[in-house]
């Protein structure tokens, strides 16, 4: 199947590897078939392109990727919606936000992950409430905190 996209122009998708969202992404409730793309293996990011609006298109990554610690628990009645039956199906993904002038500010939705049912192509994204994770989660936190604990003070000496 051929897809026009604003994004990555026209690309040719495999219709299985379409995700229905049978519980809508927030805030584009009107929109559930999405494709996971790759268009750039070196990098930690991937896309996840609307099938039904051709210009929107999230970024996404696993936040296993990078070492936090994530821990999701899913209700009884996101794994009924989404037909779990095994937990080695699923796949998580988080949509980050990436400024154009400071990529280094990227942040991450730990909040409202995405979740993947490889098993039937069912997805939705859910909120983690009372988890206490961020909205907006910088991705370079640890970095900055490390460089902030080992910064290096040199004074001028008088005399």
């Amino acid at each position: 199947m051929k897809l026009n996209t604003a994004r990555f122009g026209e690309i040719e998708i495999e219709e299985d590897r379409i995700f229905n969202f049978v519980m809508p992404i927030i805030g584009f409730d009107m929109l559930h078939k999405f494709i996971i793309l790759d268009p750039n293996k070196d990098t930690l990011f991937k896309w996840l392109q609307s099938i039904e609006d051709p210009a929107l298109a999230f970024p996404i990554i696993s936040v296993s990727a990078l070492n936090l610690d994530y821990t999701i628990d899913l209700p009884d009645n996101i794994v009924e919606t989404l037909d779990i039956k095994n937990v080695e199906s699923l796949l998580v993904m988080n949509i980050t936000s990436i400024p154009q002038d400071n990529p280094k500010g990227t942040t991450i939705n730990l909040l409202a992950p995405l979740i993947f049912n490889l098993d039937n192509q069912n997805a939705a994204q859910i909120v983690l409430s009372g988890s206490g994770y961020d909205i907006s989660y910088p991705m370079f936190k640890e970095k900055l905190e490390f460089l902030r604990n080992k910064m290096l003070v040199i004074t001028r000496k008088n005399g």
